[in-house]
């Protein structure tokens, strides 16, 4: 969600795979499947460049548990 500049091809795609999922999930409004993205604006696990935030695997993992039982949502941002 705040493009770094050394992450430009990651930025790209993530864009790509983030209009798709939104997308979808408008597609399939009222069949009972649920679509949603997680945009993870940290470093997951150690060794991040200085000054870029970071988090564990764990920490991470509720946000897609949540996006799962409550369905309310397309898109949800991680931040440290």
């Amino acid at each position: 969600m705040d493009p770094v500049p050394m992450f430009g091809n990651v930025n790209a795609a993530a864009a790509a795979l983030r209009n798709w999922v939104l997308n979808l999930d408008k597609e399939l409004a009222g069949t009972g499947v649920h679509a949603a993205h997680v945009a993870i604006n940290v470093w997951i696990g150690d060794g991040a460049p200085e000054g870029i935030p970071t988090a564990t695997p764990e920490q991470i993992a509720p946000v897609y548990w949540d996006l799962h039982e409550q369905r309310d949502r397309a898109e949800i941002i991680f931040n440290a």
